[in-house]
């Protein structure tokens, strides 16, 4: 029997990748906490918990007819990035995948006809910034695959492929981690602006103090723990348009149990803005009780 041992939301901005000196020239001289707050995540989380394998919910993959999950035996290669080719270039990466599990995930669709789940082991799909990013910052040898967010999918459509994630991991010899891997709100300056608000002081780079106070909302929701308060606040939250229509919280929380988790969030950065966005690590530790407490089955 596999099991969900880890989750949580991480943001990959191109920022992360930047080299420190790059990082401080446009943060007025001083780090941005989600570098700091992804080491911290390796060094306090995953060298503890040692996952099989690692599930990357990627808000930067598009799909549009079915949810896509990767099933290659490894992706290696390198990266230069189709959107900002200046800070993400020739990034090598060299992840090993989980063809079982994709195709676990994959026959949980099988026979349904309210989703529809591919596992596709191409080896010419492309790999998105939303899994690099993350990889290059926490990856230490297990096996890593991406699931990408449907633009097609509504809020119980992103909720039920996670309850499907949960299935197949259960039935797999796996130790799994999800990582949601997208920002919170997610509209950007316009063009002229973008070079004067890029750093992450969000009193400052948030696009609208209406957005922050959403994202505000939202995580205090998170660090409670509850998680039917964020589920059932979503048709108010869209209105300012979180990453991925927030797909990929969606499937991740799908996957512990839905409204019924009751996982605390702990926050490993600071909230931050990225020209204009909402960015923030929250990590859920399981409880000792499980992820939809004690007595209450997923």
């Amino acid at each position: 029997m596999g099991e969900i041992v880890g989750a949580g939301i991480v943001a990959h901005v191109p920022t992360i990748m930047l080299p420190e000196h790059e990082r401080l020239a446009i943060n007025d001289g001083k780090e941005i906490s989600l570098v700091p707050g992804l080491r911290r995540m390796k060094g306090e989380v995953f060298d503890r918990l040692k996952p099989d394998t690692v599930v990357v919910l990627d808000t930067h993959w598009d799909s549009t007819f079915e949810h896509i999950i990767t099933a290659q035996d490894r992706r290696q290669g390198l990266f230069t990035s189709h959107e900002l080719p200046r800070g993400m270039r020739q990034v090598p990466y060299d992840m090993p995948g989980d063809p079982e599990l994709a195709r676990a995930v994959a026959r949980q669709a099988q026979g349904r006809d309210d989703t529809w789940i591919l596992a596709s082991e191409d080896p010419c799909l492309p790999v998105f910034y939303g899994t690099v990013n993350i990889w290059t910052h926490l990856g230490g040898g297990e096996r890593w695959v991406s699931v990408a967010i449907n633009q097609t999918a509504q809020t119980e459509d992103f909720l039920l492929l996670g309850e499907l994630i949960g299935r197949a991991v259960a039935q797999v010899d796996r130790r799994v981690v999800l990582l949601a891997s997208g920002g919170m709100t997610h509209r950007f300056f316009p063009f002229r602006e973008l070079r004067r608000r890029e750093a992450s002081d969000p009193e400052r780079n948030i696009i609208s103090p209406e957005s922050r106070a959403a994202d505000e909302h939202v995580l205090s929701l998170l660090r409670a723990g509850d998680h039917r308060g964020v589920i059932e606040w979503m048709p108010e939250y869209r209105e300012f348009a979180p990453e991925g229509k927030f797909g990929h919280y969606l499937i991740m929380v799908g996957a512990l149990g839905g409204a019924a988790c009751v996982a605390p969030g702990e926050q490993f950065s600071d909230y931050e803005a990225s020209v204009g966005t909402g960015q923030v690590h929250v990590w859920f530790e399981r409880p000792e009780s499980g992820w939809t407490g004690a007595g209450r089955a997923a």
